[in-house]
């Protein structure tokens, strides 16, 4: 997923290490393109949620990357992972931002699961 979104900033002006990039990634597709999740029935499912980022990762802008993932029970089924808007002054500032935008898709995921009847 990191991979894809990184390449994704270079479709307007892509090079050969690019397209050597997005083969490896497609290679990669090919190979997992029978890979699945298997969601099975569980007594205990607590909605958890993972966020992180870098500080400053892309030198040509010093902007940072933010990242979060959510499992319901054992199975990791939401995700994201964006260049942030801003350029944050501290580490602890782009993991704020990255922790804020966890919590807002946290409040979002929970009201679905209250909706389909998990409570």
């Amino acid at each position: 997923m990191f991979a894809t979104s990184l390449l994704s900033r270079f479709m307007q002006n892509p090079s050969e290490v690019h397209f050597i990039a997005v083969k490896r990634i497609l290679k990669y597709v090919k190979g997992t393109v029978n890979f699945g999740l298997i969601y099975m029935k569980q007594k205990s499912s607590q909605l958890l949620g993972f966020s992180d980022s870098d500080w400053a990762g892309f030198l040509d802008d010093s902007k940072s990357t933010r990242d979060f993932c959510f499992s319901f029970g054992s199975v990791v089924f939401g995700w994201s992972s964006k260049k942030q808007e801003v350029v944050t002054q501290s580490t602890a500032e782009a993991e704020y931002i990255a922790c804020a935008a966890a919590a807002n898709h946290a409040l979002w995921l929970r009201k679905l699961l209250d909706e389909l009847g998990f409570k």
